[in-house]
């Protein structure tokens, strides 16, 4: 074999918007812009990058379709001689999840995946054909393959055969969603196919947010001994530049690899090597925290709302939802609203006045014992007779939730939801009232979590942001007099870890007692979870932090007659 030049790859981690196409040219086309300056010969767009990621059923409308081919036409003639391998879906005897090569201002070849994810939050075989090839491009001395994200994942798939027909570069254009520890597993799996192939990976993911979903970037490349060798940012866009070494292979054409000849290379502009760039690792706390905020911002800016609004309780859930809210739209775009009763503690109305005060947000304050007392009169005559019980507790939190909504509604701003998912998986949350909103950002974090990353964002720079009172005190809904969370639940400290196992492994009853938890609390917290999922599914969407969602990952029936111990 011979020492073959260096290949200068570019991965452009992008933040499209599904179906902005006019904007995620835009987008596009200043990262094609700034690769040419830097010299790069071939660069590399995520997963669906034209049209965003997942379109859903944008995909079955036939116009959605002609307009990623309009926009593919409109891109083609800006690649000149760089070779270009961008994302986006296609029409093609079956709609087709493509990476399209361009070079010299036309289209050389589309690649269409061949693995289709059908699990998780995926749902891709309801809407694409897989391929069937997996071609090989030389440019000028050196071989590359492309895949498509689940190509990769897949044992003895597409990359493999790629290597095995020669190519030294394994080029894997990537939609992944994030969740605590993704990253991880990602590079196992790609260090594994640079190992076994002994070839180069570069590696182009999705950032940003969509709906539930949150792409983290992260874009890497692994040399052949399966070791990271760059690394790009975490949760922003990034033009991540690498200098590919390697040797030319002996070009053979196996049936099913077919090579495409793409020419000679483009010369570098200089022969100064790129450095090699390795972003930092991000901690688990710090990661989740960062996800929170691209989802909150994300989802707020590409749906257009003019800032966001929340119940500000004076409790670690809306102080923690508030901070996030403000590190992703800054403070003058976020409104707290206090909405003290009776029942409410001075404390609780003094932290949240704290953490107003600590953030530079503005805070409104509204009382609802005045609305509350004529509900009841109203309902005076109806309830005769009958106990007070969570019903006027109930009544409170929906009096709040119709005040938020009149105050989202006239001000165009994004109301979000605090409950977290320890509240959400045993239904300790109000249908119209707390769970109103339009954005749940705490709907798949923990309790336990919640805490973490409360001390997380205070250990920062600017200081306690918190309220340490905020932190420190027993959690209450203050919906009466004295009420505390652990009327109701067990410790969060025992009640995440059965939810965890219940939820993210499904586990049985039988299997949780067995791991050391009491039989009567297991049962409890089981039988709450399988009776709320009706509650979960009127609830806002959440941002997806954990490997097991509710929504999109765990999709259960609200009429189930199932309860397996």
């Amino acid at each position: 074999m011979d020492v073959m030049s260096p290949i200068r790859v570019g991965l452009a981690q992008t933040n499209p918007t599904v179906g902005a196409f006019e904007r995620n040219l835009r987008l596009i086309g200043g990262f094609l812009d700034k690769a040419s300056k830097l010299g790069v010969q071939i660069l590399v767009f995520p997963e669906l990058a034209l049209s965003g990621y997942p379109p859903e059923d944008l995909l079955l409308k036939d116009h959605f379709l002609a307009r990623s081919q309009e926009a593919l036409s409109e891109l083609v003639p800006k690649t000149d001689d760089m070779v270009v391998v961008i994302g986006c879906p296609l029409e093609r005897n079956g709609v087709r999840n493509a990476a399209v090569i361009a070079h010299h201002g036309r289209v050389i070849r589309e690649y269409f995946k061949r693995h289709l994810p059908n699990y998780g939050v995926f749902d891709e075989k309801r809407y694409f054909e897989p391929g069937e090839e997996d071609p090989v491009f030389v440019l000028g001395t050196a071989a590359f393959g492309v895949s498509i994200c689940e190509d990769i994942w897949v044992k003895g798939g597409p990359p493999l055969k790629q290597a095995e027909a020669g190519a030294r570069l394994l080029i894997n254009l990537s939609g992944s969603p994030f969740h605590a520890g993704k990253t991880r597993e990602r590079e196992e799996v790609l260090s594994q196919v640079a190992t076994v192939t002994g070839a180069h990976v570069a590696y182009c993911n999705l950032v940003g947010g969509q709906d539930e979903l949150v792409f983290d970037g992260r874009s890497m490349v692994i040399d052949p001994s399966g070791s990271v060798v760059a690394r790009a940012k975490a949760f922003e866009e990034d033009l991540l530049v690498f200098d590919v070494p390697g040797v030319s292979a002996a070009v053979k054409s196996p049936r099913k690899s077919p090579f495409i000849d793409l020419g000679q290379v483009n010369p570098l502009a200089s022969h100064v090597p790129v450095e090699p760039r390795m972003e930092p690792v991000l901690g688990r706390d710090e990661e989740v925290y960062r996800a929170l905020v691209l989802g909150v911002g994300d989802y707020t800016k590409k749906n257009n709302f003019d800032g966001a609004l929340l119940g500000l309780s004076g409790g670690i859930d809306s102080s923690l939802t508030a901070v996030i809210a403000c590190d992703a739209l800054g403070p003058r775009n976020v409104l707290g609203v206090s909405m003290p009763s009776e029942i409410t503690s001075e404390a609780s109305v003094t932290d949240a006045v704290l953490l107003a005060s600590n953030l530079g947000i503005e805070l409104m304050e509204i009382s609802v014992s005045s609305i509350m007392q004529a509900f009841l009169e109203e309902l005076k005559a109806p309830f005769e007779g009958l106990a007070r019980d969570v019903t006027e507790e109930n009544l409170q939190a929906r009096i709040r939730g119709s005040l938020l909504m009149a105050l989202s509604n006239k001000y165009g701003r994004l109301l979000l939801s605090t409950g977290n998912k320890s509240e959400m998986s045993v239904g300790y949350a109000t249908l119209y009232g707390d769970m109103a909103g339009g954005l749940a950002v705490l709907k798949d974090v923990p309790k336990t979590l919640v805490y973490r990353l409360s001390r997380y964002r205070n250990s920062l720079g600017d200081g306690a942001v918190i309220p340490e009172n905020v932190i420190s005190k027993e959690p209450s809904a203050e919906l009466s007099p004295g009420q505390k969370d652990t009327d109701s639940l067990p410790p969060y400290e025992i009640l995440d870890p059965v939810l965890n196992l219940y939820i993210e492994q499904d586990n049985s009853v039988e299997e949780i007692v067995g791991a050391g938890f009491d039989r009567a609390v297991v049962l409890a917290v089981a039988g709450k979870v399988d009776r709320n999922e009706y509650k979960r599914r009127q609830s806002p969407p959440g941002i997806k932090i954990t490997p097991r969602a509710f929504g999109r990952d765990r999709r259960m029936p609200m009429t189930n007659g199932y309860f397996s111990e």
